[in-house]
């Protein structure tokens, strides 16, 4: 009889819907297969992780969504993809050191290879961007992107010294 009892049970249990119908499956989360990193990075300023990306020649205070740079500023970035790649910078000669300095030539480089040299003979807003050679970086390593003005500005009080106001450098596709 108490084997009749158990095989009754069973049977019962068995029949009971587990109630997965009455209710839908979670909504899946999207697939990751196919995105794509970006290639590169533009370090702005004003982003909380640009002093991490400092190589030399940057202030570390911020200003706004700017910092006063050194004769030869340099950043680190990752680069996920050489392919079309380009390095972009905006900066600033302001008029205050340009009437002492006068027209300055910037030389643009990617890990110590020459990308470009411009002669700027007036002061204000500049950007510049130009395509890097696959071969001057590669995948999944560090690449450093830099500039160097020819004059730097030199203060007569305490001999500090200022290339130009730096708003974003790096590289991008």
């Amino acid at each position: 009889m108490t084997r009749a009892i158990l095989a009754v049970l069973a049977l019962a249990l068995c029949s009971c819907r587990s109630g997965s119908d009455q209710y839908p499956p979670p909504e899946q989360r999207p697939s990751f297969e196919g995105f794509k990193l970006p290639a590169g990075r533009i370090l702005n300023m004003d982003d909380a992780d640009a002093p991490l990306h400092f190589v030399r020649d940057i202030a570390p205070g911020v200003a706004a969504n700017w910092r006063w740079t050194n004769q030869r500023p340099a950043v680190r970035i990752r680069v996920r993809d050489v392919e079309n790649l380009k390095y972009v910078i905006d900066f600033t000669l302001p008029q205050a050191t340009f009437k002492d300095t006068g027209p300055v030539t910037v030389t643009f480089t990617v890990n110590d290879h020459v990308l470009d040299r411009v002669r700027y003979a007036a002061s204000g807003s500049q950007h510049f961007e130009k395509a890097v050679p696959v071969d001057w970086v590669a995948v999944h390593k560090d690449a450093t992107v830099g500039a160097e003005v020819d004059k730097t500005w030199i203060s007569k009080d305490d001999g500090v010294r200022l290339g130009f106001i730096l708003t974003r450098i790096g590289l991008t596709q």
